[in-house]
C-alpha cells in the first residue's frame, strides 16, 4: 500500500470516528464521544503528514506526532492548535477517574470539524 493508499485508509477511519463520537454523543456517552473525537482527529493527522511528505513515523508518543505534523508544512502547522486541543482531552476521556463533563464533550474541536453538535445546546 502507497503513501496515498495509507493516507485514504487513515481518512476512512477519521470519519468513522468521527460518526462514533457524534452518535455517543447524542446519547450522552461523555467520555466515550470525546475518546472518539480524539481519535477521529489523531487518523487525520496520520492522512494528512503522509500525503505532504510520503512517509509517517507512526509515533505513540503524542508530543512528538504534534511535532511531526508542525513540520509537514505550513497546512500541517495551521493544525497544531486544533490536534493539540484534542489531545489535552485524551486523559480525563480514557484515563482519569473523572468524566468529562458534557460542556466539554460537546465542543473538543470547537466546532471547527463541521460536527453537528456545534454550536453546543
Amino acid at each position: 500500500m502507497g503513501a496515498l493508499d495509507d493516507a485514504r485508509a487513515h481518512l476512512a477511519k477519521a470519519q468513522e470516528f468521527l460518526a462514533a463520537a457524534e452518535f455517543t454523543l447524542d446519547l450522552d456517552l461523555f467520555n466515550a464521544a470525546t475518546s472518539s473525537a480524539v481519535s477521529s482527529g489523531i487518523n487525520p493527522k496520520d492522512a494528512i503528514y503522509l500525503r505532504l511528505t510520503g512517509v509517517s513515523r507512526k509515533t505513540d508518543n503524542h508530543a512528538q506526532a504534534v511535532a511531526e505534523l508542525a513540520q509537514a508544512d505550513d497546512a500541517g502547522a495551521a493544525l497544531t492548535q486544533t490536534f493539540s486541543r484534542l489531545l489535552r482531552m485524551k486523559p480525563a476521556a480514557q484515563y482519569q477517574a473523572s468524566s468529562v463533563t458534557p460542556a466539554d464533550a460537546g465542543r473538543p474541536c470547537n466546532g471547527r470539524c463541521g460536527c453537528s453538535r456545534w454550536p453546543p445546546t
